[in-house]
């Protein structure tokens, strides 16, 4: 098999974007190329057009690679619970949760055999395998069970490059650092070293440059600059950074940062909006006096629920609705919006019936069957005929109280979400909905309309368009600062 791995000396040393950045660069250039992560931990999935679970990074690097994502490019996703334990995904499909420690006991050898499997599937159909490790390859304490780093590498004999951050400091420690934990097998395979996220001028780098290659004969194969424009990085810690975006825009709009949120690659559309600064707050008052709220997706919505409770921000956003202030849910945060949140079976491991936001008249039972699965509907609101396309990772099943009134269907499937007359308060269960062009802006112009600003032109491309642009983008960022000629077949 044909393949180059890229690994890091640290989390969020910039592994995906890399990752990203080739194979949109390979493609370029005219190569058949596929992303691989053996086993990511991860809140944002995608879901592909089989059904399947995967990392929302692996399917982005699929768009950036011009090929449909496939559940072979991330055969293990790790959800986390937030309580030690994970939903393990395996090919796609979810098959249990299971507590750290007993993980790998229990799951190791059948991981292993997916990561094989989609490793051969995928060499039949592609020139070259571009593989992502997670975290750092150098944890001594987790090497003996490590499932997608240097394990992968030597599986595939592939040329490796490691990635450092020296936007944080200290790299060139974390360079030599990770390269003395290495066994020499694994070292061997280490063909060279990118410098990501620096700031200033290169001159004033090169002699610690010069000092890394003479101490590790190792060549730095890239100094990548800091790239203001990118995509978000994979799991929720990156949002404690996160900063309002256009700080002059015309609407507010203020998302929840729920402990266990999930799928917030669900507003990258927002951001890309001029006209609107994205905000992530976290679960406690006050909550101010945005445009809109978001409550967002998560992984354990009973959990995070009683969180909103605890802390009182339950309570403001009430008082925000009844203010007149607009309110949307997607997915678990759709079924806090409802009356009632039910498990029975203890699934999410909160056992019991559970009072939600009550706005609106809708209950929700946690059941065993997971629906994962991509939908193209019609929308009723805000506009009338839209064509919407999304997809669906839930396993609660929300239903209409019997005594409901003044509500309306989102789109032509009941089920996939309600808003009620006023167009205050808003849920539904499909993810991806503001990738809609069409239909993002119909939904922005109904707050600019309360604020009475001049409507938006609805006729807008999805965001699937604009991502193409910042994948081309980002390959021109990057192309230039980054040698890539040691790690591809001659």
């Amino acid at each position: 098999m044909k393949a180059m791995m890229v690994v890091g000396t640290t989390s969020h040393a910039g592994k995906s974007l890399i990752t990203t950045a080739i194979c949109r660069i390979l493609s370029r250039r005219g190569w058949r190329v596929a992303p691989f992560k053996g086993q990511n931990m991860a809140l944002n999935a995608y879901v592909t057009n089989g059904g399947g679970e995967i990392g929302h990074a692996q399917a982005v690097q699929a768009w950036a690679a011009g090929i449909t994502p496939t559940i072979e490019m991330n055969p293990i996703l790790l959800k986390p619970q937030g309580d030690m334990t994970s939903l393990v995904i395996l090919k796609g499909k979810a098959i249990g949760r299971v507590a750290a420690a007993d993980y790998y006991e229990q799951f190791f050898d059948m991981g292993w055999r997916a990561i094989d499997e989609s490793l051969h599937r995928l060499a039949d159909d592609f020139d070259l395998l571009v593989c992502e490790g997670a975290g750092s390859p150098a944890e001594i304490n987790l090497k003996h069970r490590d499932l997608t780093n240097m394990r992968v590498a030597k599986h595939l004999n592939a040329p490796t490059m490691l990635v450092v951050d020296i936007d944080r400091g200290g790299a060139f420690a974390h360079v030599i650092g990770t390269l003395e934990l290495l066994d020499p097998d694994e070292r061997a395979l280490i063909k060279g070293v990118v410098i990501n996220k620096f700031r200033g001028q290169r001159s004033l780098l090169q002699s610690g440059i010069d000092w890394l290659e003479n101490r590790t004969g190792i060549p730095v194969v890239g100094v990548i600059p800091w790239l203001e424009q990118a995509f978000p990085a994979e799991d929720s810690l990156s949002l404690l950074d996160a900063k309002s975006t256009h700080a002059n825009a015309d609407l507010n709009i203020a998302v929840i940062r729920l402990p266990r949120i999930s799928n917030f690659t669900d507003f990258d559309p927002l951001e890309a909006e001029a006209s609107v600064s994205v905000k992530y707050i976290n679960p406690k008052p006050p909550l101010g006096h945005p445009d809109a709220v978001i409550i967002p997706g998560t992984k354990t919505t009973i959990a995070d629920m009683l969180v909103l409770q605890k802390t009182g921000m339950a309570e403001e956003i009430q008082n925000y609705v009844a203010a007149g202030g607009t309110v949307l849910g997607i997915c678990g945060g759709y079924q806090m919006l409802g009356n009632l949140l039910a498990d029975p079976e203890g699934i999410e491991g909160h056992e019991g019936r559970y009072k939600g936001l009550g706005l609106l008249p809708i209950k929700t039972v946690i059941a065993g069957q997971r629906i994962a699965r991509q939908r193209i509907v019609s929308s009723n609101y805000p506009q009338e005929g839209l064509p919407v396309t999304g997809y669906e990772i839930h396993q609660g099943r929300s239903r209409l109280m019997e005594d409901a009134a003044g509500i309306n269907h989102l789109f032509d499937d009941p089920n996939l979400g309600i808003v009620d007359d006023s167009q205050a308060t808003w849920g539904t269960y499909l993810h991806g909905i503001f990738d809609n062009g069409p239909w993002r802006r119909a939904w922005l112009n109904r707050l600019r309309a309360q604020r009475g600003l001049k409507s938006l032109p609805t006729g807008v491309a999805n965001y699937r368009e604009q991502r193409e642009m910042l994948l081309d983008v980002l390959a021109e960022s990057i192309e230039p600062h980054l040698d890539l000629s040691l790690f591809l077949p001659t």
